[in-house]
């Protein structure tokens, strides 16, 4: 017994995953037991299948792991129903049961593995064609290892749980709530990481600064409801007319950026051609459920990255400069920025 504990020990010390702690748990089980096969198994109550997640199987009986029984016809589900957790009298105990019948069962052991709030995962199980004495110290012991793997299936469902969550807050901290594109944050890590790429492979990025002229008009005139709405399909609509690798975020209530990589090193033109492209997708009638709004269209300004240019905010400082010009151009002298 010493020797089982000593080996507990180590398993429950050493193993971090599910699928190792239970493979060393059944190995232990065969052997202070003696029976040929140990399992552990999930049940969906709903579906009423029992699922053989896990198997030792040393000598003849075979109880193959991924095995998918009706929980209504098992083993497991009469041991729970009537209170017998073991019998070396299978034949005897549950005559009818074709399944224990098709295996040749004479011994039969399990535990139920229980997690939450008392909500049965499955069962633990071990079973032999012989007849086979299981001591009440084995029992307990199989007890334990239950109890150890359901300590550990909740410890992974945490981490699971966890896991999903910190991806759902790491997609808020980086994402608009209003339009669901990029935000600010997004859109400088994204821009950091394209600034050092182009400066290894001696291209440049093409960034615009769109900012949405006459936004304030539209609050003023429908409401802000509606120009929540618009911003939602001005972002729709730039999203998807924009090319496959260009990368777009909001970063202020009207305003919006939008970069790319240079696809030739006519950086003129490729500036003159981002940019129309821009004008084009903002100005048209957009559709916000209850009215229609024929907008006129936005600013914009394309500034390119320079050698060396490593900082986000010298771009962006640039664009915004174009964007002013292009707005001032547009407007005339006197021109209200909004």
């Amino acid at each position: 017994m010493n020797s089982v504990l000593s080996k507990l020990a180590k398993a429950v010390t050493n193993e971090e995953d599910l699928e190792t702690l239970v493979r060393s748990l059944l190995e232990l089980l065969e052997a202070v037991t003696g029976l040929e096969s140990t399992y552990l198994t999930s049940i969906d109550t709903d579906s009423c299948v029992q699922r053989i997640v896990f198997a030792r199987n040393s000598k003849e009986l075979s109880i193959p792991e991924g095995l998918s029984v009706s929980w209504g016809d098992t083993l497991c589900k009469r041991a729970l129903d009537e209170g017998q957790m073991y019998t070396d009298d299978v034949s005897g105990q549950w005559g009818d049961s074709e399944a224990a019948k098709a295996l040749g069962l004479t011994t039969y052991i399990s535990e139920p593995v229980h997690i939450g709030n008392n909500k049965l995962y499955g069962t633990l199980c071990g079973a032999s064609k012989d007849r086979v004495q299981v001591s009440e110290d084995a029992r307990h012991l199989l007890s334990m290892f239950s109890r150890l793997i359901a300590r550990q299936l909740e410890r992974d469902q945490l981490l699971e749980t966890l896991r999903r969550e910190h991806v759902t807050l790491r997609e808020y901290a980086l994402t608009d709530p209003l339009t669901g594109i990029p935000n600010r944050r997004a859109m400088e890590s994204e821009l950091k990481r394209s600034l050092a790429n182009a400066e290894r492979t001696r291209s440049a990025i093409h960034l615009a600064f769109i900012d949405l002229d006459g936004f304030k008009a539209i609050n003023d005139e429908h409401g802000h409801d509606a120009g929540d709405r618009f911003l939602i399909e001005m972002a729709r609509t730039l999203k998807e007319g924009l090319r496959d690798g260009d990368f777009i975020a909001r970063i202020g209530g009207d305003e919006f950026v939008v970069f790319g990589c240079a696809c030739t090193d006519d950086y003129e033109g490729g500036r003159m051609a981002l940019k129309s492209r821009l004008e084009r997708l903002t100005s048209g009638t957009f559709h916000l459920e209850t009215i229609s709004i024929d907008y006129g269209g936005a600013s914009v300004g394309v500034a390119t990255s320079e050698p060396g240019m490593k900082k986000v905010d010298a771009l962006l400082a640039k664009a915004d400069a174009a964007m002013y010009l292009a707005k001032r151009i547009r407007k005339g002298p006197g021109f209200d920025n909004k």
